[in-house]
């Protein structure tokens, strides 16, 4: 697994409003969707094209275009809903599947509660948002899930991501044969006795979408 984190003044200076606790949850959706077309960025580096021949108003020319099948991009809901339009922004063409995982609080396993994807993945590269990567358990459960159809690259991209859930996040992929790489926006100190990132910005979901009562 290769962690990437985008050391960018921009990436920084929107991760900072974020994180204010003054927020409001439609500046957050903004600066949300804003900060995720920037890492999207940095995680589309590796995308896979292929060439194509054009004409320019001048002369004949070879360019690229986005390589067939086209990349997959999978929220993980909810929150990671409010990262599809800054993504989608980079890659209009893309193909979107959702993926509802949902953890046991006892066991703190991950599990699978909703799904829209096909059934065959074979030779995708997919794309997975999801603003924290804190505990890893969701996150990887997630990219198994992905592979286990086939997928065969998968970037993950966060907004923010716990020292503690990326390692166990390379635990959970242990013996896992597909690139994986996580790009965020940054490594924060440490995951607190509730699992909240410190500094953090809280729950994303809640500040996203406020809090349902």
């Amino acid at each position: 697994m290769r962690l990437h984190v985008v050391n960018h003044p921009l990436v920084s200076h929107k991760l900072t409003v974020l994180r204010d606790a003054r927020t409001d949850s439609p500046t957050f959706r903004r600066l949300t969707d804003e900060l995720v077309t920037l890492l999207a960025y940095e995680a589309t580096r590796e995308v896979r094209v292929e060439s194509v021949d054009i004409t320019t108003p001048v002369c004949p020319t070879t360019g690229v275009r986005l390589a067939s099948p086209k990349p997959m991009v999978v929220p993980i809901l909810r929150a990671g809903l409010g990262m599809l339009d800054g993504m989608m922004r980079l890659l209009p063409t893309a193909e979107v599947g959702f993926l509802g995982m949902v953890r046991n609080e006892e066991t703190l396993e991950a599990s699978t509660y909703a799904e829209r994807l096909p059934e065959d993945l074979s030779g995708r590269q997919c794309y997975v948002l999801d603003p924290m990567l804190a505990t890893g358990g969701t996150l990887a459960a997630a990219i198994r899930f992905l592979t286990h159809r086939g997928a065969d690259d998968i970037t993950a991209i966060c907004l923010l991501a716990a020292p503690e859930g990326a390692e166990n996040l390379e635990k959970g992929l242990e013996g896992l044969d597909v690139p994986v790489t996580v790009v965020t926006a940054a490594l924060d100190e440490k995951l607190n006795d509730k699992g909240y990132i410190v500094p953090g910005l809280g729950d994303a979901g809640d500040r996203l979408y406020g809090v349902a009562h």
